[in-house]
């Protein structure tokens, strides 16, 4: 699992205007090692964070003085209002149903990988079981089986196992080293690789492209990784 760190930060006016439109991610071996950090804009305040894997935890407080370095200029004269920590399970567990239980949301840990994304896939998850149960029995004629709930499984995994697999996978490549990011930003200025990601984004699934495009954005990928590393220091 990765752990998450993040202060909630009520700026002055002049301050929090300059997020009303915008969200910021950075990324670095200061502010994270394998994930990346965030200044997010709430209705009054911003969230300041970073998350890790586990295996870093115990570096969380200096990675997130790494973030509030790196936007401090930006924070200046704001007031800490809250701070929040929490584990966050970013791989669907390998025991989901047992008996007449069955697991939806982060406890069943569809948290996404590179992204971090959660709180869509645990009302989408809730839902797709719920509605799993209701159709195969009768409206609650009779009790769900595990053999129901595992319907409500092999629905999910069909329809997002590959968004959970590719993201695993981009985290793997992208996220090992700032070499790698940096190529990962390379590679996030051809439009065709925004496109495929927010068409992805919005459908929360992953959005095939055609052969051409496809074969033009892996070459893309491998020459940034290529790249990134022979900069790498």
């Amino acid at each position: 699992y990765a752990i998450a760190f993040q202060e909630r930060i009520r700026l002055p006016h002049d301050k929090m205007d300059y997020y009303d439109e915008l969200a910021e991610m950075y990324v670095g071996d200061d502010v994270s090692p394998d994930f990346y950090a965030w200044v997010f804009p709430k209705y009054d305040h911003v969230a300041v964070g970073t998350g890790t894997m586990k295996v870093n935890k115990a570096k969380i407080k200096d990675l997130q003085a790494g973030i509030r370095a790196r936007a401090a200029r930006k924070l200046e004269g704001g007031e800490i209002i809250k701070v929040e920590a929490h584990p966050i399970p970013e791989h669907p567990r390998p025991r989901r149903v047992v008996s007449r239980v069955a697991l939806v949301g982060d406890a069943a840990g569809y948290v996404t990988k590179s992204s971090g994304e959660g709180i869509y896939f645990a009302a989408k998850s809730g839902r797709v079981c719920a509605e799993t149960i209701v159709e195969l029995t009768q409206s609650g004629a009779r009790i769900p089986t595990e053999a129901d709930l595992k319907v409500y499984l092999k629905r999910w995994d069909k329809t997002y196992g590959s968004t959970y697999l590719v993201l695993d996978l981009l985290q793997r490549v992208f996220y090992r080293s700032d070499a790698t990011r940096e190529a990962f930003v390379e590679m996030c200025e051809d439009i065709d690789v925004q496109k495929l990601t927010f068409d992805s984004y919005l459908y929360k699934t992953v959005v095939p492209a055609n052969p051409l495009t496809q074969l033009k954005i892996t070459a893309k990928t491998i020459g940034s990784l290529l790249r990134g590393n022979a900069l790498a220091p």
